[in-house]
């Protein structure tokens, strides 16, 4: 009896000791509002004004659990599932994937770093995308570049995937990712690839990633790096997509400031959809230039004020035109507590010089693409955190 109470002691006394090593939270994020939209275009209807409930205004709503379990020197296993959803009808997100937004699992070293493996952010998401309005809880989606066209708003992940993630060295963190075809005989049929470097030194923040898929074409391989079907996460169906931008964020006293360049060359272009809405093309060409200035000021440390303005410049091969996209977003929050805000949040986007080319105007996060050159989307909402 003494020894089966002995051995019982030294179990629990083990057990104690893996569980204070190991660790599992559940978090999450919801966003939900209303907002009003501009001479939005559906299915169904063409020029109407749209009052609607929302979900994910600025930030999508989402549910994750993430664990590390200490394997000893400095070595960590870890993984994270995510998922995404719609507070208005509880859908999953991402076409209607259980951990859509994020699942992977990996090693981590103090000292290196991690490498983990599953559906994964880029770097453009990891390293670039948090110094735009559009990439923080500052502005969100409705502050996207025209189309998300070099993904800094998160449009699509990038399935299959290895990453290297650095650990931080006085400041400075690098890393990068590749995406598996996963096709035999096909390597580079839907596969990706990027990098990306940021570097924080006081005030002063920098960052650059770069960013390429390969052979994504329609529904030849679904399977892929990237999901290319009708319903799934890519906005645009092209044989090539490349993305690169470099940008900077200063803050000074209570203001934070910064400049962000992205550009975003398509080949092989047969389609677009965004904001539910499609547009074909014919193997074509076209391209991005983003420069976007932003900032925000903390009135008080519960109340914040944001704006951003960026001037799109686009390409398209096939007619020569160049279209020209201005879009301004402003929002004001106000944090109840340090979980729980309500924000109001605007975005206006003009477009010129677009005739024949298939382009629109389409706030980010709008429920169709504008019916003439310009739309509007006000909004208000509240975020809880856990």
């Amino acid at each position: 009896m003494k020894k089966t109470l002995l051995a019982a002691a030294v179990v629990g006394a083990f057990s104690a000791s893996a569980q204070a090593q190991s660790s599992v939270t559940l978090y999450g994020l919801i966003d939900a509002g209303v907002a009003y939209t501009s001479n939005s275009t559906t299915s169904t209807a063409s020029g109407s004004k749209n009052f609607r409930a929302t979900s994910g205004l600025v930030n999508g709503s989402r549910w994750g659990l993430k664990g590390a379990e200490d394997l000893g020197g400095g070595n960590k296993a870890i993984f994270v599932l995510e998922n995404g959803f719609s507070i208005n009808n509880g859908t999953s997100g991402q076409n209607g994937r259980m951990f859509g937004r994020q699942a992977f699992v990996g090693l981590q070293n103090d000292k290196f770093g991690s490498v983990t493996i599953g559906r994964q952010y880029d770097s453009l998401v990891d390293y670039l995308a948090p110094l735009t309005l559009n990439g923080s809880s500052f502005g969100g989606t409705i502050a996207a570049h025209p189309y998300d066209n070099d993904n800094t708003n998160n449009s699509f992940r990038v399935n299959n995937s290895v990453k290297y993630s650095s650990a931080n060295y006085n400041g400075l963190t690098f890393g990068g990712l590749y995406g598996f075809s996963n096709k035999a005989g096909d390597f580079a049929n839907n596969r990706a690839f990027s990098a990306g470097v940021n570097y924080a030194n006081g005030p002063l923040t920098v960052a650059a990633a770069y960013l390429e898929r390969q052979g994504n074409t329609g529904n030849n391989n679904t399977s892929g790096a990237v999901d290319t079907s009708s319903s799934g996460d890519s906005v645009f169906s092209a044989s090539k997509q490349r993305v690169w931008g470099i940008g900077g964020n200063y803050a000074f006293g209570p203001a934070t400031v910064g400049l962000v360049y992205t550009h975003t060359q398509l080949q092989g272009l047969t389609g677009l959809n965004f904001n539910s809405t499609a547009v074909a093309f014919g193997n074509d060409g076209l391209k991005f230039d983003n420069f976007e200035v932003n900032g925000r000021y903390m009135l008080t440390p519960a109340v914040s004020l944001s704006a951003a303005y960026t001037y799109t410049m686009a390409k398209q091969d096939s007619t020569d035109k160049k279209p020209k996209f201005h879009t301004v977003t402003l929002q004001a929050d106000y944090r109840l507590s340090k979980r729980t805000d309500v924000y109001l949040t605007g975005s206006y986007q003009h477009i010129s010089d677009n005739e024949g080319t298939g382009l629109q105007a389409g706030v980010g996060a709008a429920g169709g693409m504008s019916s003439t050159s310009s739309q509007t989307v006000v909004g208000t909402g509240i975020r809880h955190r856990f």
